[in-house]
Order: structure tokens, then C-alpha cells, then sequence
């Protein structure tokens, strides 16, 4: 299901939700007079660019796009079972939100307005309501669109709102230095995802201590650093099963499992069904 609205002119929501077992392809022109806001409640979503990059939104994270210069055209994977939102507004737009307190966006402030800029983030859980409760609203009501407007404008609040606690929680995250060293970090366990290093060896790769690692990527990816590799490896083994390229117990050495019991107990658990179940289901 994909369903796109406009709040407002120079303002759309798409909302867009799998319930098959296959991927939802979705496909949209996003001009660089726009910025695009994406925010993955249930599943994964893959966001392509060309033939060689892509990044992945995970469940309950967000990111933010902006490009002055190039046009930024969505194409995006969304996994089986999987819910996802999307904002696209102009600058233009954007701006009249906040024009009162453009200094303290960063991509708004004079110096940094011409630059690109991204913003991957986890979702806290007053944003995580407001935006299921986008996914959720009826149809039927009356008063839809000025609730979705609602809903929407608030969702821009919580997202670009200080929260003074979480800054004090997770200082270091204020330093761009450290934020690369926990992505630095979710490329090293994604690369060796077979045989990730320890947490301990882990951190001294990235330069950071066991305890700032740990807490921020959890604030990043929304997630502890097992689960988000557990999670990126069960989905890299769905979207093997998929190829029919390999059998059962070759994914699972694949993924690092010395069992494919084990990987098949796992997959079952995310997905609902066992591998096989699952590429049965295809046919």
C-alpha cells in the first residue's frame, strides 16, 4: 500500500506499508529545491542511489536529505512486513516553519545553507506515536487532512525540538568526531558479520570507550550493537533466500551461524515462518 498526501502545497506525507512477502518497490522525482525526511517504523527500508550505493533506514530511525545541488529521486525497497513514512517539503516551505529558529538547525543557519547535509537519527518514542499515528488515521474521518496536518507538524516539533536530557545523557554526541567513530563501528561488525570482533576489540578499533560506543549506537541505530547485527544479518539472509543462489545451511554459514538450526530457529523468530516456509511462500 502506498498512499501519498498533500498537507499542505510544497508538502507531502507518504505513507507506505507491506503487508506481502516480497519487497515494495517505491519510486518518486525529489528536485533539489526539496528536502526529504524518511522514518522506517516497522521493518527495513533500502534507499538506492545508482547501481553502487545504498543506505538503509532501519526500524524506528529516521533520516533527514538535503542536496542544493543534485536531485535526490527516492527509490526505495521496502522489506516484507514493513511500514514507513515519508515528509518531502521545499526549502522554501521548510523555511516558513522555521524561520524563527533557523540557528538552531544546522543545515538552515547562513553558513551551512548552500552545503548539503544528512542527519541519520533513532526515533524516540514520542516520535515514534505521532507517526504511527500518521500511519494509522482513517480514511473515513472527516477531519482527516487537518488531522494529518496535525500529526505531521507536531512530528516536525519532536524531530527538530531540543530535549536538553537526551544532550545531557549523550554529550559526546555533540562532537561529529564521535559520531563518525559509531558509524566507523557499524561498518566494521557489517563487514565481518560472519565473525564480528568483540564489543571491547571493537571499540578500541574505533578509538572510543566500551561504554560511549555502546550508548551511542544504540542512540544512532536504536539498538544495542548485537541486535542491530543480528537483525542486518537475518535480513541479508532473506534477500539471499530470495536469489535462490544458495541453500539453507550455506546462508547460514554465511552469516556466521555454525548451525543452520539455529539460523532457522532465529529467521523464524523475526520473520514469523522458516526459511523454507518462506521461499515456498514465493512460489
Amino acid at each position: 500500500m502506498i498512499d501519498e498526501i498533500t498537507v499542505q502545497e510544497g508538502f507531502n506525507v507518504i505513507k507506505l506499508n507491506n503487508p506481502e512477502a516480497k519487497e515494495l518497490a517505491f519510486n518518486r522525482e525529489v528536485d533539489k529545491t526539496s528536502i526529504q525526511m524518511h522514518f522506517c517504523l516497522k521493518g527495513q527500508g533500502t534507499l538506492l542511489f545508482g547501481p553502487h550505493y545504498q543506505r538503509h533506514v532501519e526500524q524506528n530511525n529516521s533520516l533527514l536529505l538535503y542536496n542544493p545541488d543534485l536531485d535526490l529521486p527516492i527509490n526505495l525497497l521496502l522489506n516484507p512486513g514493513g511500514s514507513y513514512v515519508v515528509f518531502i517539503f521545499s526549502i522554501k516551505v521548510f523555511h516558513s516553519f522555521f524561520s524563527q529558529v533557523s540557528d538552531h538547525i544546522p543545515f538552515l543557519n547562513d553558513e551551512n545553507r548552500h552545503k548539503k547535509y544528512y542527519l541519520e537519527k533513532a526515533l524516540e518514542p514520542s516520535e515514534l506515536l505521532v507517526l504511527n499515528q500518521i500511519m494509522d488515521e482513517q480514511k473515513h474521518n472527516s477531519l482527516q487532512k487537518l488531522y494529518l496536518r496535525a500529526k505531521a507538524y507536531e512530528s516536525l516539533c519532536f524531530y527538530f525540538g531540543e530535549n536538553k536530557d537526551d544532550n545531557q545523557s549523550c554529550p559526546f554526541l555533540e562532537s561529529e568526531e564521535h559520531v563518525e567513530k559509531i558509524k566507523m563501528a557499524k561498518k566494521i561488525i557489517i563487514n565481518n558479520m560472519a565473525e564480528p570482533p568483540g564489543l571491547t576489540a571493537l571499540a578500541n578499533e574505533v578509538g572510543l570507550p566500551l561504554p560511549k560506543l555502546k550508548e551511542g549506537f544504540k542512540h544512532l541505530y536504536g539498538e544495542s550493537v548485537f541486535n542491530f547485527l543480528l537483525d542486518y544479518k537475518l535480513e541479508y539472509a532473506r534477500k539471499q533466500l530470495l536469489t535462490r543462489r544458495f541453500n539453507v545451511a550455506e546462508i547460514s554459514h554465511q552469516i556466521g551461524y555454525s548451525a543452520a538450526s539455529h539460523f532457522i530457529s532465529a529467521f523464524k523468530k523475526k520473520y514469523g515462518t522458516t526459511p523454507k516456509q518462506y521461499i515456498l511462500s514465493l512460489s
